[in-house]
């Protein structure tokens, strides 16, 4: 049994998510750097009781920046996973 709160960190809502949302049942989560596709598969459909059809990762590396002293940082990478799922299920977002 896996722990969910330790696959997902948060799911992203923006434009281009809702539109993927509502077009084609496509729902992108924000989840932890040691997640795989089977762990997000299995961490969506116990928490939101929906059928997984397809997950797709995506590991984004952080863009270069400045601090306020001039200095140069990065900022933090970030992996998120997008979850295809069966035709008729939704995520309820409230």
């Amino acid at each position: 049994m896996i722990n969910a709160e330790q696959i997902l960190k948060t799911i992203r809502l923006t434009e281009k998510s809702n539109k993927l949302s509502s077009n084609y049942g496509q729902y992108t989560f924000e989840v932890y750097p040691s997640a795989t596709k089977h762990t997000v598969r299995a961490a969506v459909e116990q928490t939101f009781k929906v059928t997984v059809t397809r997950v797709n990762i995506q590991n984004r590396k952080g863009k270069p920046k400045r601090s306020r002293q001039g200095r140069p940082i990065t900022a933090s990478d970030s992996k998120r996973a997008i979850v295809t799922l069966k035709t008729g299920d939704k995520i309820e977002l409230t």
